[in-house]
């Protein structure tokens, strides 16, 4: 059988699992044992074992879980309402009011985090309540939840881009600055939208609260300061090197449990009750990890990225076109691979083609980091959407749907970023002179 017939079949063979209901982390793993069964030489069950197990027990994987219990805590103390008051006042007068605060507050914790996953889980923690409590729209505080949530990967620090640059063989701290004008420029992208929403459909945004002084907006602020401490607290521990990333998310969690005790919030009730939502989530989070990193290791075995990166390559196209058919590579590639896998198993083939094209590697860095986050909320294995149905308990296909508008305004991000590709490079140009 030829690639395109291989894909297909294992396409449809996915489709079919999900559609008979079976758990999400289960048919990614029955569509890679069959992949890897019918289609390579390696033993699909000794594969599957040494992959899960390696997937499981990852050091890197430690903060996910971690920045999920520190969610869990914030939504269950006090922490949360308190930042709702403190940003409240602020977003008021913009169309859309509070449904700002999802992307505001992702914008934020995405310069904690580094990950998608982890920055859609504890925001939604917190957001996802208050929003409904106050009958904000399901489906376009979910969306632009979902839609924020990416910018995880591209507001430094972030995990993808170390791994583009240890591939690519550019500097990562040029590709951490770099990523600072596109994830603003994104995340002011979902605002302008969230904007149009709602002056669309000025019905369905509740009334603004009592309209607040400029002074009575400061006092409100100062119930940000706990969330201030935190945030502080995570990012000190890592830009001051007491840290890793990694390590960096239990002093978050340690900082969450201090405050919300001082706030007199936290009881044994509660904390018993993030402790457990912690784990659901991420066992269902973890559950879909290895069965994600085993239909990489199936794909890799059989050589598809490969394949079509090789045969994108041998076109000859020019510039633009290259772009947006790898754009297109890319998308249709993260229905199957989670981000990392993605870089990992292209850029040995695809970058020889993109220096010959002319493409600067770094300004093609940040490309790649936008498409994946595009990635991340295309079914049928966009992760932030596995982890919005497991908060919600909504169908990923709804959550795809509600998701779709914030869809294209990344793919708005990735015009613009070509049109004028200075939003890359000016910055670290600038900081390197």
């Amino acid at each position: 059988m030829n690639d395109l017939a291989i894909t297909s079949l294992l396409v449809l063979t996915l489709f079919l699992i999900l559609g008979s209901g079976v758990w999400i982390g289960l048919a990614l793993s029955g569509v890679a044992w069959m992949g890897m069964q019918l289609f390579s030489a390696r033993p699909a069950g000794d594969a599957m074992a040494v992959t899960i197990w390696g997937a499981s027990s990852s050091w890197t994987l430690t903060a996910l879980p971690l920045f999920i219990w520190m969610g869990e805590i914030l939504f269950r103390t006090r922490l949360s309402s308190d930042m709702f008051r403190g940003l409240a006042p602020w977003m008021q007068s913009l169309p859309g009011r509070l449904l700002h605060i999802n992307v505001v507050g992702c914008a934020i914790f995405a310069a904690v985090s580094g990950s998608s996953a982890a920055t859609c889980a504890t925001i939604g923690r917190m957001s996802l309540p208050e929003l409904r409590r106050r009958g904000y729209p399901e489906a376009i505080a979910v969306g632009s939840l979902a839609g924020a949530g990416t910018l995880g990967l591209l507001i430094p620090p972030s995990i993808i881009m170390i791994v583009y640059g240890v591939a690519a063989d550019v500097s990562i701290a040029q590709l951490f600055i770099a990523g600072i004008i596109p994830g603003l420029l994104l995340a002011g992208l979902f605002s302008g939208y969230l904007m149009l929403w709602a002056l669309r459909h000025p019905d369905e945004v509740p009334a603004a609260d009592v309209r607040m002084t400029f002074r009575q907006k400061v006092a409100e602020s100062r119930h940000l300061l706990p969330v201030i401490v935190l945030i502080a607290s995570v990012l000190g521990s890592i830009y001051s090197g007491i840290a890793t990333a990694t390590e960096a998310a239990a002093v978050g969690v340690l900082a969450s449990l201090v405050l919300s005790g001082l706030q007199g919030s936290l009881d044994r009730d509660s904390f018993v009750a993030a402790l457990l939502g912690g784990v659901r989530t991420y066992c269902m989070i973890a559950l879909i990890l290895a069965g994600a990193a085993f239909l990489t290791l199936s794909m890799g075995y059989i050589g598809l990225p490969r394949h079509l990166a090789e045969w994108i390559g041998s076109l000859g196209l020019p510039q633009w076109q290259l772009i947006v058919a790898l754009m297109g590579f890319f998308i249709v590639l993260g229905c199957f691979l989670d981000g990392i896998s993605m870089v990992v198993l292209t850029m040995g083939v695809l970058l020889p083609t993109i220096q010959k094209a002319g493409i600067d590697p770094l300004w093609f860095g940040i490309f790649v980091v936008l498409v994946v986050e595009m990635a991340q909320i295309t079914p049928p294995v966009g992760f932030n959407l596995f982890v919005l149905q497991g908060m919600t308990g909504r169908e990923v296909g709804w959550i795809a749907r509600v998701t779709l508008p914030f869809f294209f305004v990344m793919v708005l991000a990735v015009a613009l970023i070509w049109l004028v590709p200075e939003l890359v490079t000016w910055l670290p140009m600038r900081m390197r002179g």
